[in-house]
């Protein structure tokens, strides 16, 4: 999907190894996010929210 989208390799494969790295975490922020969305929140929002909160953990990861 990403690669019909336009995005590079370069940042899909960066996207690819930090799932790698830590899978957990990005199960859940997804699971976050999941709920925010079900509470009413747009997915938008939601998902910024989510990451903003877990951006630390996410900037060990690159």
């Amino acid at each position: 999907m990403l690669r019909t989208q336009g995005v590079p390799e370069a940042q899909i494969d960066m996207f690819i190894n930090m799932m790698e790295k830590n899978p957990e975490l990005f199960k859940t922020i997804a699971e976050e996010i999941q709920e925010k969305i079900k509470s009413g929140m747009d997915q938008n929002t939601a998902g910024l929210s989510v990451m903003k909160k877990y951006e630390d953990e996410l900037k060990k990861l690159v």
